[in-house]
C-alpha cells in the first residue's frame, strides 16, 4: 500500500485541502487512491501510534488498523491527513525548531506501516504568516514567551525537511507553498491523488475563487474554457494575469500586528524564506511543487 501522510502543516488551508479530497472521493477511487473520512482514522492513529511508543505493533493490529480505515474499499494507495501528526499548534514551535517531535512521530508512523511506501505531503508557509497562526488562540502569556524565544527570521524548513530525510530516508516528501496554493490547488489535488495533469478535480479553482472577485472568475472560466490543452505552467501564467486585474486586495493582505515587526523586518523575513523555499528545491528526496 501507497500510504500518503499528509501532515499539514498548521495554517495551511488544511482541512479546506481534507474538504476538497474528500469531494473528489469517487474519482480518485476509481484510479485506486483511497481518500477515508478523517474520523475513521485521527483518534485511531493517534492513540496507535501513542501505543508504539513501549510495544511493537503485532500483524493483528496493522491488519486490524486497515480494515477499520479502508472498510470495504479496494485500493492500492490511501490518504491521510490530521494537521497534528507532528503535534499540535502549541508543539509545533521550540525555540527555532519546527515540529521538534516530527521524526519521532514519523517513525511511530512507519512501525505501524512497516510493509507500505510511505510518503511524506505537508504545505509550508513563511514565518510571518505561520507564527501568527501558531498564535491566534495563544493565552497571553503563551504568546508573549513564544515571541521573545522565537525569530522568524531564524525559522528554516529545511531543517526541519533535513531533520526527517535523516530519521526516515525511505519516506519522500512532497511540498509546496502555502502562497503559491491559489495558483497550484488543481495541481495539488492532482498529485494527492495520483492523476495526470490535465484531468478534470471537483474544486481546482476554489483557492482563487477566495481570493478573486466574481467577474474575474467568470471571465478566467470561459478563458480556460475556449483554451483547452494549457499546461499547468501555462495556466499558472494565466492565473497570475487574471489575478493582477481582479484580484480582492482584502483577502491578499495581511494585517499584522505584532510588536516589533516593522516593515524592514518583515521584508528580511520574507526574504530568508524565499532562500529557504530555494534550498528545498535542491533537496534530494524532496519534490517541490511551484506554479
Amino acid at each position: 500500500m501507497q500510504v500518503i501522510i499528509h501532515a499539514g502543516a498548521h495554517g495551511t488551508e488544511e482541512d479546506r485541502l481534507m474538504k476538497t479530497l474528500l469531494r473528489n472521493k469517487e474519482g480518485y477511487l476509481a484510479r485506486g487512491t483511497s481518500v477515508p473520512g478523517p474520523a475513521k482514522y485521527r483518534s485511531l492513529l493517534k492513540d496507535c501510534m501513542a501505543a508504539s511508543k513501549t510495544d511493537t505493533p503485532s500483524e493483528d493490529s496493522r491488519d486490524l488498523l486497515w480494515d477499520a480505515i479502508l472498510e470495504d474499499e479496494n485500493a492500492d494507495r490511501v490518504v491521510l491527513s490530521n494537521p497534528h501528526f507532528f503535534g499540535s499548534q502549541r508543539d509545533a514551535l521550540e525555540g527555532q525548531r519546527l515540529y521538534p517531535e516530527a521524526e519521532e512521530r514519523m517513525l511511530a508512523l512507519k512501525a505501524l506501516f512497516p510493509h507500505d511506501d510511505l510518503q511524506l505531503f505537508m504545505a509550508i508557509r513563511s514565518p510571518v504568516g505561520f507564527l501568527p497562526k501558531l498564535l491566534e488562540k495563544a493565552g497571553t502569556g503563551r504568546r508573549t514567551t513564544v515571541l521573545q524565544v522565537t525569530n522568524p527570521q531564524d525559522l528554516r524548513w529545511s531543517a526541519l525537511f533535513a531533520r526527517l530525510r535523516a530519521a526516515v530516508p525511505d519516506v519522500p516528501i512532497t511540498t509546496w507553498c502555502y502562497e503559491d496554493t491559489p495558483l497550484i490547488w488543481s495541481q495539488v489535488l492532482r498529485t494527492f491523488g495520483n492523476i495526470e495533469d490535465g484531468s478534470k478535480v471537483m474544486g481546482g479553482l476554489d483557492m482563487l475563487a477566495t481570493i478573486m472577485s466574481r467577474e474575474g472568475m467568470r471571465r478566467l472560466r470561459h478563458y480556460l474554457h475556449d483554451h483547452p490543452g494549457m499546461t499547468e505552467a501555462q495556466k499558472g501564467r494565466v492565473y497570475t494575469a487574471f489575478l493582477d486585474k481582479f484580484a480582492l486586495d482584502d483577502e491578499i493582505e495581511e494585517e499584522l500586528d505584532i510588536p516589533g515587526w516593522t516593515p524592514q523586518f518583515i521584508e528580511e523575513t520574507e526574504e530568508a524564506y524565499d532562500e529557504d523555499v530555494c534550498q528545498l528545491g535542491q533537496m534530494p528526496g524532496v519534490t517541490l511543487l511551484t506554479p
